[in-house]
């Protein structure tokens, strides 16, 4: 086992991406302690890694851990002061929407605290996580799931913040497309397949240095079909909904 004994609040999707890129496939994983919150999934991530356990309860996982990882849903968050932190201890929260200064309230006397977003490639160990403010063992940790990218000032981190939150608009930008494909007769799971390989193919292009703007153009074959279907969406308006749906997520991430 190597590095400190991590300890997670709060096993859903994200932190079970976190403890899978910390453990799978990796020949001296570190040792993690799961809050029983998240049962099923905490049990599986046991279940699955050697060096991974579920404690009895929260305060089990503060006592036992020095680097601890917060991944509660944001009306959970008040749950974290009512445990018994130590001075010695870092906290790293993933928690949106739950600020520093409230954020080290909670967790006082606890003084080595950051604000993180870590996205489910972290699982692949091919995440980009930002972490407010910089800290040396939030960087430890997200540079193993991948790379990190320390963000000193807080308006620049909720920025960022807020275009993690356009995942689950991408994923249903593909099932419309998917889904009308199948209203052309395509069996389901062809049509998810086909789209899947199409924007997996293209994400290929990412890997340079290419600006979106320059890729958006290469695309847009002049007088071709990309190009019709790109005007179409920017003349209904799609790309400035989006832009506004982030000003939105931003002043909720901020407040």
């Amino acid at each position: 086992m190597s590095g400190p004994p991590y300890g997670v609040l709060g096993v859903g999707s994200i932190a079970g991406a976190i403890v899978t890129g910390l453990c799978r496939d990796v020949e001296d994983p570190p040792r993690i302690l799961l809050s029983p919150r998240g049962a099923a999934t905490a049990s599986a991530l046991a279940g699955r890694f050697g060096t991974v356990e579920v404690a009895a309860d929260n305060q089990a996982v503060v006592d036992g851990s020095e680097v601890v990882l917060v991944c509660l849903r944001a009306a959970d968050a008040d749950l974290l002061g009512a445990l018994t932190w130590r001075a010695d201890q870092v906290v790293i929260s993933a928690v949106a929407g739950l600020g520093m200064p409230r954020l080290t309230e909670l967790v006082r006397p606890a003084s080595r605290v950051c604000r993180s977003v870590p996205m489910p490639p972290v699982a692949d160990r091919a995440g980009l996580t930002s972490v407010h403010p910089p800290l040396a063992e939030a960087r430890e940790l997200f540079d193993r799931l991948g790379s990190t990218m320390e963000v000193e000032d807080v308006t620049a981190y909720e920025a960022l913040s807020a275009t993690s939150a356009t995942l689950a608009g991408f994923f249903e930008y593909l099932s419309t497309q998917s889904e009308w494909l199948e209203g052309r007769g395509i069996p389901a799971a062809d049509a998810r397949r086909y789209v899947a390989a199409t924007y997996a193919g293209a994400l290929g292009s990412l890997r340079g240095d290419h600006s979106f703007t320059d890729l958006a153009a290469e695309y847009a074959t002049p007088g071709g079909v990309n190009e019709q279907v790109a005007r179409e969406l920017r003349e209904a308006g799609a790309f400035a909904a989006l832009a506004t749906a982030l000003e939105h997520a931003l002043a909720r991430l901020a407040t």
